[in-house]
């Protein structure tokens, strides 16, 4: 019963919702369809209410008419049969479109609105037997009308999952700038002391926009607010240029602050007021508009900046990385299948073959036993192909989700980085901001040419400015008759790191040690252990860390890293071939470090003396299929260490390593992971030693 009466309460709130929401979008409707009645174009007409029903969908058209017949009636009164004909035409045409399902048909709505304005103002003007120019008039007024609706019906059905303003396409953006403005046009009329606070607002989001939004958004909003205006009011055509030519001016001026973007639009508005002969109250408007823009709040200031932003990271539709994220997609399935096919294939033929054994038939145990082991490492092999193929499945969905998920590109810090650039006469060819799944930013420039600009320090504040990051030291790369600069975020922390190693027989040891950076802000240090000594363990452990390096690098994770790595190691030879995996991956700029081991033995973390041990029970790569890296976190400090060694450093017992680590505070890596070889050394003189390898590191805070 419980369960029934929760789900019926929330079947009631699901309808309130619903309910609600409906409310909310009809009152919009009959709003809109209010003030756009009153958006009167002197010595034309107001074509803009019918354009709105023609487009209106899901019964909405009923509001949108009510809207516009009132407004008809407390505006227009003296064409209020001629328009309330043209509501009731608008609505049936609107209701026939719901009918026929032809709400994403645009030609459609443009047409009703057209044929109903001229039908009904050729109605009035051959009874009033109306002059050519009046029917010129006419004619420009069912124009009006069709394109009011391309763009009512553009800005109503944008996709309202991409409805954020930097996440539009441009060409949507621009039909919601119009359509907005035309509802302002219907208030540009209401005025206190000469000043129409409807213009007021107009401007002052036209330079909030400049300030901080796009450029294009701002040149958009001003040229659609200045058509607006300047139909809403005899003379005041210039208002577009005004508009215009003004935010263009102020954009120049962006990146001096708000006083110089603000002075720039208040005096070119000026010279148009003057130029025109408009009265000089119109002066007064962008003056008050850029008061409002410089008292905005710094926390406001940081709200609106973050609104623009909003969707800005949306990748587009059709773009270059949804093509590739799709595509990897597509090919990690495919692999993923093939892979299931060769299982399926494996099962098939070891049925087959333990069907075609003949109970009675002769085989001496040399060949019985002979072709077991011969149908054994076939179905091994088979298997082993199978996991190679499940193991590119992952690398390739981990590199679709990095490029789907993890990182995206700033397209605003790019912007402010290529004005920047033009103001020390710097124009690359192309540059990316990018920021990766740790929040970390990285900027890569292309140009042209030996570029040497870069290795000014001002330049590189200013653009850690820009970006608001602290960047370390750029890399710039020269090839051909193109460079490549790359700033990377400045971490907090650095490594130091140092290694020993002792053959137990001969000079090739089965261990080997990797240290590398992987350019991501991390640092990642590996032991492998080939099994057994000499020559074989050297080759299975240069194998296990060499691939399991090189895959790092390259962005892969850790688990299908270990994947690809196995496999290779089970098919590398007809005998047992084995290397145990020990990884620490330390984060530079957080001070977590990471551990993976497969097979590997305890690692040992030292914070203020203290002696902490890290071990986890794990298989070595290449003994079974599906081995999976055990792992676990800890953070470290300024000056803690993280020692990582091979068993046959810890095999001979732990009492005197722990000891020797107590007292390591502030002793150089180096001769810490000496001091450990030694020692251990010292304790296998006289019995059966195995390979010996120790890496030693400590986080350090940069100053």
């Amino acid at each position: 019963m419980k369960t029934i009466e929760k789900e019926r309460r929330r079947l009631r709130e699901a309808l309130s919702r619903e309910r609600t929401k409906r409310g909310l979008e009809a009152g919009a409707y009959l709003l809109s369809g209010l003030l756009l009645a009153k958006s009167l174009v002197p010595g034309i007409g107001s074509p803009f209410a019918i354009a709105l029903i023609c487009v209106s969908r899901k019964k909405n058209y009923y509001f949108s008419a009510l809207g516009a017949a009132t407004g008809y009636l407390l505006f227009c009164p003296e064409s209020l049969a001629r328009y309330a004909a043209a509501v009731i035409i608008a609505l049936l045409g609107a209701l026939a479109a719901e009918l026929a399902d032809a709400k994403n048909d645009f030609p459609l709505p443009m047409l009703t609105g057209f044929l109903t304005l001229l039908a009904t103002g050729l109605a009035v003007d051959l009874k009033t037997s109306a002059v050519l120019a009046e029917y010129a008039l006419t004619l420009a007024e069912s124009i009006l009308g069709a394109g009011a609706a391309f763009f009512f019906f553009r800005a109503i059905n944008c996709s309202r999952t991409r409805f954020r303003f930097r996440a539009l396409p441009v060409s949507d953006m621009v039909c919601v700038l119009i359509s907005a403005s035309l509802l302002m046009m219907s208030l540009s009329g209401i005025t206190i002391g000469g000043v129409a606070p409807a213009r007021v607002a107009a401007l002052a989001a036209i330079l909030i926009c400049a300030r901080f939004g796009s450029d294009k958004a701002a040149l958009a909003l001003a040229l659609a607010l200045g058509f607006a205006f300047g139909l809403a009011e005899n003379g005041a055509l210039f208002l577009v240029g005004a508009y215009g030519f003004s935010a263009l001016l102020a954009l120049l001026f962006c990146s001096f602050g708000s006083l110089c973007l603000s002075a720039a639009f208040v005096l070119s508005f000026a010279l148009f007021t003057i130029t025109a002969g408009a009265p000089v109250i119109f002066f007064l408007e962008p003056f008050i508009a850029a008061v409002i823009l410089l008292l905005i709040p710094p926390r406001a200031c940081d709200k609106i900046e973050a609104f623009f932003r909003g969707g800005a990271d949306i990748t587009p539709d059709g773009s270059l990385r949804q093509s590739l994220v799709m595509r990897l997609r597509f090919a990690a399935g495919a692999m993923n299948y093939i892979s299931e096919s060769v299982n399926d294939v494996r099962e098939k033929i070891n049925d087959i073959n333990a069907r075609n054994i003949r109970p009675n038939e002769p085989l001496s145990d040399a060949e019985y036993l002979s072709r077991e082991i011969i149908n054994e490492k076939t179905n091994e092999i088979r298997m082993v192909a199978a996991d190679q193929f499940f193991s590119i499945s992952d690398m390739l969905s981990d590199l679709a989700k990095e490029f789907d998920e993890a990182e995206h590109f700033d397209a605003i810090a790019a912007g402010r980085l290529r004005r920047l650039l033009g103001e020390y006469e710097i124009y690359p060819k192309n540059i990316s901001v990018i920021e990766d799944k740790f929040g970390r930013m990285r900027i890569e420039i292309q140009a042209g040419g030996r570029e040497t600009g870069f290795s000014n320090p001002r330049l590189q504040k200013e653009i850690a400015k820009a970006c608001g990051r602290y960047f370390a030291k750029c890399s710039i790369t020269h090839f051909q008759k193109e460079t490549m600069i790359c700033f990377s975020e400045k971490p907090n922390y650095y490594l130091e790191a140092g290694f020993a190693q002792k053959s137990a027989e001969g000079t090739l040891c089965g261990d080997t040690v990797k240290i590398i950076n992987d350019n991501r802000g991390h640092h990642i240090l590996i032991i492998s252990d080939g099994m057994g000594k000499g020559g074989r363990a050297a080759l299975d452990g240069a194998m296990g860390a060499g691939l399991l390096a090189k895959l790092l690098s390259a962005g892969f994770g850790f688990d299908c890293a270990l994947k690809v790595v196995n496999c290779a190691l089970l098919v590398k030879s007809n005998d047992e071939s084995l290397a145990t995996l020990d990884c620490a991956c330390v984060d530079m700029f957080t001070g977590r470090v990471d551990l993976y081991k497969a097979g590997a033995p305890a690692s040992y973390i030292v914070k203020n003396g203290r002696v902490t041990k890290c071990e986890l029970s794990s298989m070595p790569a290449g003994i079974l299929r599906g081995i999976e890296f055990a792992k676990r976190t800890a953070v470290l400090s300024s000056g803690d260490y993280i020692i990582l060694a091979s068993d046959g450093i810890t095999d001979l017992g732990t009492d005197w390593l722990y000891a020797l680590l107590t007292g390591a505070q502030d002793i150089p890596v180096q001769e810490l992971a000496d001091e450990i070889l030694r020692e251990a050394a010292k304790l296998c003189e006289d019995k059966r030693a195995d390979d010996m390898s120790v890496i030693a590191a400590r986080l350090c805070r940069i100053d």
